[in-house]
């Protein structure tokens, strides 16, 4: 019972995570927004991409059917903003996308 609760409020979580941050894309950019985008070589039509892409995925982890799809492309996402951040010297930044939520969401499976 106790794992049923922790999935379900950590699938909450992520959901919200991947709509509120694909979101995001949608308002008006902060400059310190703009420059580290510039630096990790993210142009606006993409940047708009990744944020559709995120709140797709975000939905797609609400259905059982589409769960761990929606997992694995929220994995991908997030390897592939760490590359990006690799690639641009943005260690820190590396760092903090590190996909472990949805790797544990697909291991916890949906309850």
């Amino acid at each position: 019972m106790a794992i049923r609760i922790i999935s379900a409020v950590l699938i909450l979580f992520s959901v919200y995570i991947g709509i509120s941050h694909g979101s995001r894309v949608f308002g008006k950019p902060t400059e310190s927004y703009l420059e580290m985008m510039t630096r990790l070589g993210i142009t606006d039509t993409l940047r708009i991409g990744i944020g559709v892409w995120s709140i797709a995925s975000g939905i797609l982890i609400l259905f059982p059917p589409t769960f761990f799809m929606g997992n694995l492309s929220r994995a991908f996402l997030l390897i592939a903003m760490m590359a990006l951040a690799l690639k641009a010297g943005n260690y820190k930044f590396a760092l903090v996308e590190v996909p472990f939520l949805p790797l544990l969401l697909i291991y916890l499976g949906y309850s």
